[in-house]
């Protein structure tokens, strides 16, 4: 017998009201019941926070009645943006942003609950003469058209 999906969505939002600051990235139940939970917050999560959101799925669950192997993670430091919330955390930090028309390597400056702002510096042919000069560039990106964004770390500071 399988789990009910929507009985762990259930579980998982009841854990995320004791923390506002959290929010679910992904929730994913294999044909064997392996429960993988991802979530992220507004700030930094920690340790206590993933073992929180573990108790309250195990603990509403009984294994005699359904074996299940549960995992509770923090969404990584190089996996793809996907909500707002998510960017706005990350505002002031270099990100990779694929569009339908083009791939930028820019900072994120500002984040709304539609699109983003991106700056950034382009060398560009120069107007007269030969050579390239650099030009700062800014663009709003709406969120229906980011295909792919993620996070740059540079491990060079």
């Amino acid at each position: 017998m399988a789990l009910d999906k929507e009985q762990i969505l259930t579980l998982v939002k009841q854990g995320l009201e004791e923390d506002e600051a959290l929010f679910l990235i992904d929730l994913q139940i294999s044909d064997k019941n392996n429960i993988n939970v991802i979530i992220d917050g507004d700030r930094d999560l920690s340790i206590t926070d993933c073992v929180n959101m573990s108790r309250a799925i195990e603990h509403n669950l009984d294994r005699e009645i359904e074996d299940f192997s549960l995992e509770v993670a923090s969404c990584g430091a190089t996996e793809p943006l996907k909500f707002p919330r998510q960017f706005k955390k990350n505002i002031g930090r270099k990100l990779a942003v694929e569009s339908q028309n083009e791939s930028i390597e820019a900072t994120l400056t500002a984040a709304s609950d539609e699109d983003i702002e991106l700056k950034w510096t382009a060398k560009e042919p120069k107007p007269i003469g030969k050579g390239k000069h650099k030009v700062e560039k800014e663009a709003k990106i709406a969120y229906e058209d980011i295909d792919k964004a993620q996070v740059i770390i540079n491990f060079n500071k």
